[in-house]
């Protein structure tokens, strides 16, 4: 099997697997008992609290926050927000959100907030003037992803919280750096210095599912989104998933010694990317001459059904996506492809490739080699597309 669906989750490091073993075994005790056997997950978690906090580039441990997820952290974060701040009820965020935001922006909506959606380019660049022009007196919260799911297209997260500190230092900003985390440096003290939250996951960064973190900059006015016991500070009621938060810590930590490792990870994406398009006509690459993650690969294949490229693919033992796992059961097209405002014909033909550090050179050759005649099989039985002149019909 080879797997390019890295950005729906991936595989589990196996030094990740060796350090939660203990926790799920022997070392099993509730870290909240007061007797001896607790104290030592009590420090595990502590420890690894502080080893994510170094991986978000050295931010206080008290300000990383241990959740189930980063649905939950992003949850958390834009309902925790609103809770603390009832006086204010404007939200910025993006069309291009992944669900977990924009799903929760539009609950927020139906309890009484005014959300702004932002929208993106044909690149999947976001519309930074209108962006700028949407900050209002009242705005409480911006919440902008780091790293687009789907396309890859990475936001000047920077830049744009920045621009919202200097327009008005109490509006609070949030990203969800999902995707991001493990594949981009996350420096919480130096280029995210204007973050007051940011979210990501476990498991996409080669931990387990199941956990995640939320981080809270001091001062950020934020109410517990899960209430209930004193665990986090008392910021997240539950007894902590003490094997899971140790893998997570040990996860951020080969995330941050395998950076220098994505510089390979683009050059088998671009290999990937430039002879796909060598190969098939009517193909282009979704975010393409934007800055982008630098595993990530959407291809626009006109005149075809993504659904069925990925039964092809899967036939041939190659595992892909056509977007968010979490919508991947609709047959909508992407919300995000349509915010790009991509023709409809390569929309419906849209499939995603994510690469990880365990992507071979070996595994990419042989993409290479089968994709392109799934694309030519297809087409030659779609009635939108004209076989002789290799060409859309029309």
């Amino acid at each position: 099997m080879i797997y390019l669906d890295n950005n729906a989750t991936t595989a589990v490091a196996p030094e990740v697997v060796a350090s939660m073993q203990p926790y799920l075994t022997t070392a099993y005790f509730n870290p909240s008992s007061a007797y001896e056997a607790s104290r030592g997950p009590a420090h595990a978690i502590a420890s690894a609290r502080g080893k994510v906090a170094s991986f978000l580039g050295g931010v206080r441990p008290d300000e990383v926050l241990f959740t189930g997820c980063a649905t939950e952290s992003n949850n958390a974060a834009i309902f925790g927000v609103m809770r603390a701040n009832p006086g204010r009820r404007h939200i910025v965020t993006t069309a291009v959100e992944h669900p977990s935001v924009l799903e929760v922006c539009k609950e927020a909506e139906r309890e009484g907030a005014r959300v702004s959606f932002i929208g993106v380019n044909h690149k999947g660049e976001l519309d930074v003037d209108a962006f700028v022009k949407v900050l209002q007196p009242d705005t409480l919260l911006v919440s902008i992803m780091h790293g687009n799911n789907e396309t890859g297209v990475v936001f000047p997260v920077a830049d744009l919280a920045r621009i919202v500190k200097e327009t008005n230092p109490d509006i609070i900003f949030h990203t969800d750096a999902t995707q991001s985390a493990g594949k981009l440096r996350l420096d919480l003290n130096d280029q995210l210095s204007c973050v007051d939250l940011l979210s990501f996951s476990g498991h996409k960064l080669h931990g387990p599912k199941g956990v995640g973190a939320l981080f809270v900059r001091r001062g950020t006015r934020i109410r517990p989104f899960m209430c209930g016991g004193h665990q986090e500070g008392g910021r997240r009621a539950g007894t902590e998933n003490v094997g899971h938060i140790v893998a997570l810590a040990e996860a951020c930590k080969l995330a941050e010694a395998y950076m220098e490792s994505e510089n390979a990870i683009v050059c088998l994406r671009d290999h990937l990317e430039k002879a796909l398009c060598e190969r098939i006509p009517w193909m282009e690459v979704n975010g393409a001459g934007t800055d982008r993650l630098p595993n990530t690969l959407n291809l626009a294949c006109h005149c075809i059904e993504g659904e069925s490229i990925l039964y092809q693919l899967d036939a041939a033992g190659i595992c892909a996506s056509s977007g968010s796992a979490c919508t991947s059961g609709s047959l909508e097209p992407s919300h995000v492809l349509k915010a790009m405002d991509i023709p409809f014909m390569a929309m419906h033909g849209s499939v995603r490739f994510s690469l990880s550090r365990f992507t071979t050179a070996e595994e990419i050759d042989t993409v290479i080699e089968i994709f392109p005649g799934i694309v030519e099989r297809l087409r030659r039985i779609s009635p939108y597309w004209d076989t002789a002149a290799h060409a859309p019909r029309g």
